[in-house]
């Protein structure tokens, strides 16, 4: 019975550090780049857009597919980025749990 109620503190112990893991992880912001710094893309923790930055050398008619796949490029570079901190502080969170490779976390 001690293990039960020892593993249900733990469990509350533990949920309540993803909490204040989901809260820091919102204030982060990471910048995605493509072509080469010509678009630039920045996310919130949330993979909510907060900024894109797009040189005025593509605002020429005939690029208009090539600024696109740029844009798509940076928001995909910025959400890897944000992928990578949460995996990191996540990893940092769970060190020592006994959790099975490759099991997603509840965000």
């Amino acid at each position: 019975m001690k293990d039960l109620l020892g593993l249900m503190g733990k469990a509350k112990e533990m949920q309540a550090k993803f909490q204040g893991m989901q809260e820091e992880l919102a204030t982060i912001e990471a910048s995605g780049q493509a072509g080469g710094g010509l678009v630039t893309v920045t996310l919130s923790g949330k993979f909510e857009m907060k900024s894109l930055k797009i040189d005025p050398s593509l605002f020429k008619e005939d690029e208009v597919e090539i600024l696109e796949d740029l844009v798509l490029a940076a928001h995909n570079d910025a959400k890897a980025k944000v992928e990578a901190v949460m995996q990191e502080k996540t990893r940092e969170l769970t060190a020592g749990l006994p959790i099975p490779p490759g099991m997603k976390l509840p965000f």
